[in-house]
């Protein structure tokens, strides 16, 4: 699936290592970078894709997921704002199925770096009744790094709800999520645990207490993934086991067998936003090979 978006028809150079392209109803930005290469859907400010040189890819995207204006894309790193999980409708917030703006882009020898926009309008008044200017910041480099800035008055929850593409989830174990965690899959129970988290069935967990950074041991792939929390309260692990996963229809029937979601969120503690102070919520991503 990733490896199509950079074969996609260049619709408008932007510049030497920016292009847009489409995909189904959706603009998709791509980075071509003798570095680095990546993909980000307008809607949504969504990043789809991010590869580092000589590494595969990082980010998983499901091959059955439309790419459909107004409906959620399956996988990347979705944008969950001004709410997560069922706490509103649609599910997540508004902010992933909206088109952004790119408003501004600038790259060197090491990185590429992209600002998209989104503002209140009529449609998001419907919906969450306040005025807002949702910066996203994107530095795409070897590492990936990922800023949320939320501008008006109010509170809002939110998660980067990053999908990573792993080998073998059997052989996986995620590290660093502390000692508590609301285990959402049995009726939000308070669980204890010792910081590592592996995927034997179903696993939906929101740790209270993480690490600043969460490591995924990827052994089938030989390589981990670090993922960095920056302003977060909270830390969401997620798979959906084969029985949910035979039910989703944009999801492939094992698609959960390759894939993790480490999230940064702020959730038990929401984000607040005033006048001139933004609330801030970033992930940095970085790729170790073993």
């Amino acid at each position: 699936m990733q490896d199509t978006l950079y074969t996609l028809p260049v619709v408008n150079q932007i510049t030497p290592y920016l292009s847009q392209r489409q995909q189904g109803d959706l603009p998709i930005v791509v980075i071509s970078h003798p570095k680095v290469r990546a993909a980000i859907a307008l809607q949504g400010a969504h990043l789809l894709s991010w590869q580092p040189s000589g590494q595969q890819p990082v980010i998983w995207l499901s091959e059955k997921t439309p790419f459909t204006s107004g409906k959620a894309i399956r996988g990347g790193v979705p944008i969950c704002w001004p709410w997560f999980g069922p706490a509103g409708e649609p599910a997540h917030g508004f902010a992933r199925n909206m088109p952004w703006t790119l408003t501004a882009h600038d790259e060197n020898e090491d990185a590429v770096l992209l600002t998209f926009t989104l503002e209140s309008n009529a449609q998001t008044k419907k919906l969450w009744p306040h005025d807002f200017t949702l910066l996203a910041r994107f530095r795409i480099a070897e590492h990936c790094e990922i800023e949320l800035e939320a501008y008006g008055d109010y509170e809002a929850t939110a998660a980067l709800h990053s999908y990573f593409h792993i080998a073998d989830i059997a052989q996986v174990e995620v590290s660093g999520l502390g000692n508590s965690y609301i285990d959402k899959v049995n009726d939000n129970a308070i669980g204890a645990s010792e910081g590592k988290q592996t995927y034997p069935n179903r696993v939906d967990r929101i740790h209270t207490a993480a690490d600043d950074c969460s490591v995924i041991h990827d052994r089938g792939g030989r390589r981990q993934i670090e993922v960095y929390h920056h302003y977060q309260s909270d830390v969401v692990t997620w798979n959906p086991g084969p029985e949910l996963s035979c039910s989703m229809g944009d999801m492939p029937t094992e698609g959960y067998k390759t894939m993790v979601c480490v999230e940064t969120a702020r959730i038990n503690k929401p984000l607040k936003s005033a006048g001139e102070s933004p609330a801030r919520l970033g992930t940095t991503i970085r790729v170790v090979n073993k």
